[in-house]
C-alpha cells in the first residue's frame, strides 16, 4: 500500500506559500485569520472530529480515559497556558498600533533663596493629558502584529499536536494493558489445563500405567507456565501506572478497561490510498508554516527598523500657581518628532542579514517537516497493511493449533500416540495463542500510529 504520489506537487505548493515574496523584498503576507477561544466558547473541529473517530472505533473505557487525560495531563495544561500567553502577547502587539494616552495631576512648591534676593515660594499646580502615537510609515508595527499572530497560531497547532500525541500514547498504553490482561488469562487457562494433565499423569504413574518420565514432563510444563504469571502481573501494574501518569493521577487506583477483540472484522479498514490533502491537517505542518511566516514577518520588522521613526505627541491641560485659578489657564502644544540613527556602523544591516538567515532556517525546517510527514504516513500505512496480513496468518495458525491439540489428546487417550506428542501439541497451541495476542496488539498499535501521523485519523 503506497501513499498517493503527488508529494512533489504538494511540497512545492506548501513550501512556496511565500515563494513569491523573498525576505529581501518588502512584500510580507497579510494578517492571519487566527482561531478563536480554545476553551469552551469555540469548537476545535479537528479535535472534535478526532474524538468522534475514537468513539466510533474504540470502547467507552478508552474514550473516558482519553477525556480525563486531556483534562488533567500536566503537559497538556502547560501547552494550553502557553497558548493563552501568546494570545495575550498578540493582543499587546495589536494595541501597539493605537495611540497611548497618559494623564498627570501634580502640585509642587519651589523655594528660591538667591543671593541678594528675598526668600520666594513658587507654587505650581496643574493637570495634563498627553497623547503619543507612532506613525507606522514603514510597516514595522504591522509586521510585529503579524509575527505575534503567527506565533500564537503556532502555539495553537503545537497544542493540537500534543493533544493528538496524548491520545495516541493513551491508546497505545491502553491496548498494551489489554493485551497483557489477555495474555495473563491465556497463561492461567493453560496453567489450569496443565495442572489437570499433571494430576492425571500422577495417577497414571502411581497406577503403573506410565513411567515417571511422563509425570515429570507434565510437572515441568506446569512449572514453566506458572513461572510466567509473576512477570505478567508486574508488567500489568507498571502499564497501569503509566496510564495513570498520563491521566494525571497518583498510582494505586484502578484503570477502567474493556476487552480486546480478536475477530478479524473487529479492526476498522483504512483507505488503500491516502490523499495528499490530509497532510494539511497535521498540526506539526501547520505550526511549521506559522513559524515560517513569523520568521518572514521578523525580516520585515528588522528591515523597517533601519528607517527613521515618526511620532506625534499632543499635550493639553491646565496649569497655574494657584488652585483657584487652575481652570482659567488652559494650554496645549503639539510635538512631531522624527528620530533615527545616523551612524551605527552596519549594526542594523547585519541584523537584517541575520533575520534573513533565520527565515531560511525556518523555510528548510518547514520543507523537512513536510517530507517527514509524507514518509511517516507512507511507513505507517505500509506497516498497518503488513501487520494486518500477519494477524490473518496468525489467526489461521491458531485455529490449526487448536485442532491439532484436540486430535492429539483424543489419540493419546486412545493409546495411539505418546504423551510427548500431546505436550508438543499443547506447546504449539499455547504459542499460537500468545502469538495471536501479540499480532492483534501490533495491529491495534499500527492503527494508532496511522491515526497519529495522519493528524487525527482519516475520516
Amino acid at each position: 500500500m503506497k501513499i498517493d504520489r503527488i508529494i512533489a506537487g504538494v511540497i512545492l505548493s506548501l513550501t512556496l506559500i511565500v515563494g513569491a515574496c523573498h525576505p529581501t523584498k518588502n512584500c510580507l503576507p497579510p494578517d492571519l485569520d487566527l482561531p478563536g477561544s480554545i476553551n469552551g466558547n469555540s469548537v476545535d473541529t479537528v479535535t472534535f472530529a478526532d474524538m468522534q473517530w475514537w468513539k466510533f472505533y474504540t470502547d467507552s473505557a478508552l474514550t473516558h480515559i482519553i477525556e480525563e487525560t486531556l483534562e488533567h495531563n500536566r503537559d497538556f495544561l502547560t501547552a494550553a497556558a502557553r497558548v493563552e500567553q501568546l494570545r495575550a502577547l498578540y493582543g499587546v502587539e495589536k494595541l501597539n498600533m493605537t495611540p497611548t494616552v497618559t494623564a498627570q495631576v501634580y502640585g509642587n512648591n519651589e523655594t528660591n533663596d538667591y543671593y541678594g534676593e528675598p526668600h520666594m515660594n513658587d507654587p505650581e499646580y496643574g493637570a495634563k493629558a498627553s497623547l503619543n502615537w507612532e506613525i507606522d510609515l514603514w510597516g514595522g508595527l504591522r509586521k510585529r502584529r503579524s509575527k505575534a499572530g503567527n506565533l500564537y497560531r503556532a502555539s495553537v497547532e503545537d497544542m493540537r499536536a500534543m493533544k493528538i500525541t496524548l491520545i495516541a500514547e493513551v491508546a497505545t498504553a491502553y491496548f498494551r494493558l489489554l493485551a497483557l490482561d489477555n495474555e495473563l488469562a491465556i497463561v492461567r487457562r493453560t496453567l489450569f489445563t496443565r495442572e489437570e494433565s499433571a494430576k492425571k499423569a500422577k495417577l497414571r504413574f502411581e497406577g503403573g500405567l506410565t513411567s515417571e518420565t511422563v509425570y515429570q514432563q507434565a510437572q515441568v510444563e506446569y512449572a514453566t507456565t506458572a513461572a510466567l504469571i509473576p512477570g505478567l502481573e508486574r508488567n500489568i501494574e507498571v502499564q497501569r501506572n503509566a496510564i495513570e501518569l498520563l491521566m494525571g493521577r497518583f498510582p494505586g487506583g484502578e484503570v477502567e478497561r474493556g476487552q480486546m477483540l480478536f475477530e478479524r472484522d473487529s479492526i476498522a479498514d483504512v483507505p488503500m490510498g491516502v490523499p495528499s490533502q490530509l497532510m494539511q491537517r497535521r498540526p506539526d505542518i501547520a505550526a511549521a508554516e506559522a513559524r515560517l511566516k513569523a520568521a518572514l514577518d521578523n525580516v520585515g520588522v528588522v528591515y523597517a527598523d533601519r528607517f527613521p521613526r515618526l511620532s506625534i505627541g499632543l499635550t493639553g491641560g491646565v496649569e497655574n500657581d494657584e488652585i483657584k485659578g487652575l481652570f482659567n489657564s488652559p494650554f496645549t502644544f503639539v510635538v512631531g518628532q522624527v528620530s533615527g540613527t545616523l551612524l551605527d556602523f552596519g549594526r542594523r544591516k547585519r541584523q537584517h542579514r541575520a533575520a534573513v538567515a533565520e527565515y531560511d532556517q525556518a523555510r528548510l525546517a518547514y520543507e523537512k517537516c513536510v517530507l517527514t510527514a509524507f514518509h511517516e504516513v507512507d511507513d505507517a500505512a505500509i506497516t498497518f497493511s503488513h501487520v494486518r496480513e500477519a494477524a490473518a496468518r496468525r489467526h489461521e495458525l491458531l485455529k490449526a493449533a487448536q485442532k491439532y491439540t484436540q486430535l492429539a489428546y483424543a489419540q493419546y487417550n486412545a493409546g495411539a500416540i505418546n504423551y510427548i506428542d500431546v505436550l508438543d501439541a499443547s506447546r504449539r497451541y499455547f504459542d499460537a495463542q500468545i502469538g495471536m495476542n501479540n499480532a492483534v496488539l501490533s495491529e491495534y498499535l499500527a492503527l494508532v500510529n496511522l491515526y497519529k501521523v495522519l493528524g487525527g485519523g482519516w475520516r
